[in-house]
């Protein structure tokens, strides 16, 4: 963890050894795009074989094409997690492919911003069923067709739930069916060696935030005044909580969820954000060993040197 950083655009640097995930494989799903993108590129980093999932084969094709220049491993598997059987194949498919699955991350996911009231059932469902019983079904699967005989880890994310989630009751509700489910599958998956916890951002800076429409990027722009840390963060802090939980170092953590959120949840009324006394704390400099990021232009990131 001491060794001199590279500069960026040389390679992932990431703070874990060197190896820690030689011979292992990984499934992300969501793999296509931010931060299954990103934790992608650290696994392959530390020496693992991943297993890209997503929707569209076209964008896990340009992130396995990124992992290969890199030096690494990746195949690439579309499918829509919300499909039982496309699943089933799927997974069937990934141990074809690799002979093995030591570790599934269920990134994937999606929402949409709007009021309870105005919710179709249709649009309703379609929520639930990407951010809840697609990682489930992701889950079972690969526990029913590896984990069960042979212990691995899970690691599944959510958000920032904590105090209900106001214009997004759908993806709210979702990801703390997610959270309770992960507590439920370490206790009966534990027999069997597989840890299962979670992973919830806060406010990060992801390539995804483009896609939002120009009044929610102008909220986000000035919306890290709310962040106790006061700014956001980035891909590279989640995926470094998520490769901690998938290593090692975790074999006594599970049915656990890590927070990475800058503190937002612990801002009261009473106690608001304040602006930093110290201006050059290492907690006010990002992390962001992913050469290859690109946050949004117009949300505040400070980078590590």
């Amino acid at each position: 963890m001491d060794a001199p950083a590279p500069a960026r655009g040389t390679g992932y640097r990431s703070v874990f050894r060197p190896g820690l995930f030689e011979e292992r494989v990984v499934l992300v799903t969501g793999g296509g795009s931010g931060i299954g993108r990103c934790t992608a590129h650290e696994l392959v980093s530390l020496g693992a074989a991943v297993a890209l999932v997503g929707r569209r084969v076209e964008k896990l094709e340009r992130v396995a094409a990124e992992i290969a220049e890199a030096g690494g491993r990746a195949t690439c598997h579309a499918l829509d997690i919300r499909d039982e059987a496309a699943v089933q194949a799927g997974v069937d498919a990934v141990l074809a492919a690799h002979g093995r699955i030591d570790g599934l991350v269920n990134n994937a996911g999606g929402q949409f911003p709007g009021t309870a009231e105005s919710f179709s059932l249709k649009g309703w469902d379609a929520v639930i069923r990407n951010n809840l019983t697609g990682g489930f079904l992701m889950s079972r699967e690969v526990f029913n067709r590896w984990m069960k005989d042979h212990g691995g880890a899970i690691v599944n994310i959510i958000a920032d739930i904590w105090g209900g989630m106001p214009s997004m009751a759908h993806s709210g509700a979702a990801r703390a069916g997610t959270l309770n489910l992960t507590e439920t599958l370490a206790s009966e998956w534990a027999p069997s060696g597989v840890r299962v916890n979670a992973v919830a951002p806060g406010w990060i800076a992801s390539s995804g935030m483009e896609t939002y429409p120009d009044p929610v990027k102008e909220r986000l722009a000035k919306q890290w005044r709310l962040v106790p840390l006061q700014r956001y963060g980035s891909e590279a802090e989640v995926a470094a909580a998520i490769v901690f939980l998938l290593s090692e170092a975790a074999n006594f953590v599970t049915g656990d969820c890590i927070r990475v959120d800058g503190g937002v949840p612990n801002a009261r009324p009473g106690h608001p954000a304040q602006p930093l006394r110290v201006k050059d704390s290492p907690a006010q400099k990002t992390f962001d060993g992913f050469h290859l990021s690109s946050p949004p232009a117009f949300m505040k990131i400070d980078r590590e040197s």
